[in-house]
């Protein structure tokens, strides 16, 4: 397991939540999708999401999901009304400027003690 904060370091990572600490966070897994309904069915509790999606429902899905952190690919940051929205659910939202491919792969390698 890895904290958000220590994923963050090593993608670039931005904090649009800085109401939350992501060193609290901590990461079992991660789920890349980018259809809500699937991620609804198939992401676990205290995995990163990784998405270029950036609307709303996205936080709603993650709440739902137990998701704690969702991490925008290639640079997608989320509007300030999803930012509110995240806050108060107590879910993070970072973006990166890697592309999914990348953020998935160092997520699994950091979680896997390869990197």
């Amino acid at each position: 397991m890895i904290t958000l904060a220590e994923f963050m370091a090593a993608v670039e990572g931005v904090n649009h939540t800085p109401q939350l600490d992501p060193a609290q966070v901590s990461l079992s897994g991660g789920y890349v999708c980018d259809m809500l309904s699937d991620v609804m069915g198939s992401a676990r509790e205290g995995q990163a999401w990784i998405t270029i999606m950036k609307h709303l429902n996205t936080v709603a899905v993650a709440s739902l999901t137990g998701i704690p952190a969702i991490v925008f690919a290639k640079g997608n940051a989320p509007d300030e009304t999803v930012v509110e929205k995240a806050a108060s659910e107590g879910i993070c939202l970072i973006s990166s400027p890697l592309d999914t491919f990348s953020l998935a792969g160092i997520l699994y390698g950091m979680l896997h003690q390869l990197i």
